[in-house]
């Protein structure tokens, strides 16, 4: 049988996105399983993910015995554990450690930066985008801590990806790469191309191109708009 990975919708769940990139880019396979996003009285989300993962929430990934990993770092790992023939992470130890390092960043920090520019893949809020940039002190100093370690991996293994070859490292920070193309957010040359081969990159395409198919409304993920169109 094949793994499931359990996602919520592809046109905002950041968290989702991140190991199903990583899958799609390295060719594990598996098995979508949607949960679309839903918080109203009697969640179907909820009632979805019971018995599936404890923590209640996705990105959660199901080997086909019903063991479960969630969080979406905890996934990544187990599936460079699971397959060492694939270099999920880069294979010299140093750029290995500097991978998780920067991986690492991503899921425990820039606050500022995940809760004024939510992901919102079929949403272009460039005008947005400048007025945070021009008010939020915080969104300033989160782009210039990504851009300036996406200089600095770019600049050490030459690219185009952050360690060179497209490793978890690129996967982690595939949702940050939508949140700076749609607000339009200000960034240095390096990183500005950086974003654009990321966007380029077949799994992020794929994953694009559902988000956009979706065209589903969950409110409480549209603090800037008041409807689809």
């Amino acid at each position: 049988m094949t793994p499931k990975l359990y996602i919520g919708n592809k046109n905002y769940s950041s968290w989702s996105m991140r190991p199903w990139v990583a899958a799609r880019a390295f060719g594990i396979p598996f098995e979508e399983v949607m949960v679309p996003f839903d918080f109203g009285p009697g969640s179907q989300f909820l009632s979805k993910l019971q018995g599936v993962t404890p923590a209640g929430r996705v990105p959660a990934w199901v080997e086909d015995d019903g063991f479960a990993v969630w969080d979406s770092l905890a996934i990544i790992e187990h599936l460079a554990d699971r397959h060492p023939e694939l270099a999920l992470w880069p294979r010299d130890p140093r750029a290995r450690s500097r991978a998780r390092s920067i991986s690492a960043e991503m899921h425990a920090g820039f606050a500022q930066l995940r809760s004024l520019c939510p992901m919102n893949i079929e949403a272009w809020m460039p005008e947005v985008g400048k007025k945070l940039w021009a008010e939020q002190e915080g969104l300033r100093k989160d782009v210039a801590r990504i851009d300036e370690l996406w200089s600095e991996a770019l600049a050490g293994s030459g690219g185009p990806f952050l360690f060179g070859a497209f490793s978890a490292a690129d996967a982690y920070y595939a949702p940050v790469v939508m949140r700076f193309s749609r607000f339009g957010l200000p960034l240095s040359s390096a990183a500005a191309a950086y974003v654009e081969r990321m966007q380029a990159h077949a799994a992020v395409q794929a994953w694009v191109d559902s988000a956009l198919a979706e065209k589903q409304w969950v409110p409480e993920d549209e603090p800037y708009r008041s409807s689809r169109t």
